[in-house]
């Protein structure tokens, strides 16, 4: 029987700049990139260098501490560069594409046929399974991991999120077959949360052997972190793997064309967006082919990998990142206000009604990066437990960390949360404290202790 969650608490941020709900095709990707930096406790050993012939599907690197997760091309072509930081660190692998892709094949096969210890060899030799993650720490899963049970969410509630539906119209055989292979590797059915305002007609709720959970209220609903919590809970020693739908989608495509085929539906959206709308492209395209000749230019523009809240700051030269399904372009926040705080601030959004703009509930706003203030002192508010529909007390889980206290991190819910289900702290703190990076840094210490 469907469970309904109604969450009370969260915030919705109406940003100007919505994608139409229509889908084009992008064009030739001319490069790709995988980023070693977009999977947290990654210690990654390049498999190429600069020049080789890679297929769609070939290994670009590995993780060393567990050589058997591959990290594959999502294109054919030349390896173009591999890209450094400091201390050598490994930040890009780009590949230059090829005019039509080549495919590695691993041959089309029924998951429901084949043996878990087949299913997972495919997964790991294809590149598929850093598509699965796993809670506590939203890391890459442990292939020797049993979880207690699998999540995915089909909607999500962040500022111009897609939609999902939208986006996967037409692939209902691609996610039954990922369905199929997360079922027999874990003798579980999957969470397939979606949110109560999603037809009846939707495409999810025809999938099998899936336990169909809805939520409804403001984002965070979307969540999986969130929707776990009100679910199944994470305890010390527990584990929960989670997959993103469109990854799910690409994952049932290795059984049912037998090759990493990663191309994916994105939105490019934003105020700054000329004309904000669905595109085909694939995983880790090069933003320069997603956003030409599409921006209004009128601004300095922020292009940003993801969503306003989580996502990464990324160059028009940058690639979009691996768990990504959207790229949202906003103004540049680098001016001065003068007197801001004491202008009337009706085209100015507030989370604590101090504008009043809060009597246009439905008014969209264009906002940009600035802080509009400095870091202050780390105070008791009550701002954070508004906007956070999780059973667990922010501030002092945030104190645990900066004290670097495991016990009290333990007992505070530090298993339970990612950066990203914090990430609205964040925007309505009047502190300015850079709430996603003390989770971050949480999480580091978590596993270093408990390695």
């Amino acid at each position: 029987m469907s469970k309904v969650i109604k969450l009370k608490k969260g915030l919705d941020i109406k940003l100007n700049g919505e994608a139409d709900k229509v889908v084009q095709t992008l064009g030739k990707v001319s490069r790709c990139a995988l980023k070693p930096t977009d999977f947290r406790a990654l210690i990654p050993k390049l498999a190429v260098k600069a020049g080789d012939e890679v297929k769609a599907g070939d290994a670009l690197f590995t993780d060393k501490m567990r050589p058997e997760i591959k990290f594959t091309s999502p294109v054919s072509g030349t390896v173009e560069e591999i890209k450094r930081g400091e201390r050598r660190k490994l930040l890009e692998i780009v590949v230059k594409a090829d005019s039509e892709i080549r495919y590695r094949e691993f041959g089309a096969a029924d998951a429901n046929r084949l043996s878990r210890e087949e299913i997972l060899e495919r997964m790991l030799e294809s590149g598929v399974w850093p598509m699965v993650k796993q809670r506590p720490y939203d890391i890459v899963a442990n292939p020797e991991s049993q979880p207690k049970a699998v999540f995915v969410s089909a909607f999500d509630t962040a500022p111009l999120a897609p939609d999902y539906d939208l986006a996967l119209s037409g692939k209902e055989k691609e996610l039954q077959a990922g369905i199929d292979c997360l079922k027999k590797l874990t003798g579980k059915n999957i969470n397939l949360n979606l949110s109560c305002d999603m037809s009846q007609a939707s495409l999810f709720t025809k999938l099998k052997n899936v336990e169909l959970n809805y939520f409804s209220g403001p984002h965070p609903a979307g969540n999986v972190g969130i929707q776990i919590n009100h679910l199944n809970p994470i305890n010390k020693g527990d584990i929960v793997w989670t997959v993103n739908v469109q990854d799910l989608a690409i994952i049932g495509r290795l059984f049912t064309e037998g090759r990493f085929n990663a191309q994916k539906v994105i939105a490019l959206a934003g105020s700054e967006v000329s004309r904000p709308m669905y595109y085909h492209s694939i995983l880790g395209a090069s933003i320069a082919d997603i956003t030409a000749g599409k921006l209004a230019g009128k601004v300095e523009e922020r292009i940003i990998s993801g969503n306003v809240l989580t996502g990464t700051r990324v160059e028009k030269d940058g690639f979009l990142g691996y768990y990504d399904n959207l790229v949202t372009v906003i103004p540049e926040g680098n001016h001065y206000e003068f007197l801001g705080w004491a202008a009337p601030g009706f085209n100015k959004f507030s989370a604590s009604k101090l504008f009043p703009s809060f009597l246009c509930p439905k008014k969209r706003y264009t906002l940009d990066t600035n802080f509009h203030g400095e870091r202050r002192a780390f105070v008791v508010s009550g701002q954070y437990e508004q906007v956070l529909p999780m059973d667990i007390y922010p501030v002092y889980l945030l104190k645990a960390i900066l004290a670097q206290d495991i016990d009290q991190m333990e007992q505070l819910g530090i298993y339970e949360v990612a950066p990203e289900d914090l990430a609205l702290c964040e925007f309505v703190c009047t502190s300015k404290i850079p709430v996603q990076a003390i989770v971050e840094e949480g999480i580091a210490l978590m596993m270093k202790e408990t390695d």
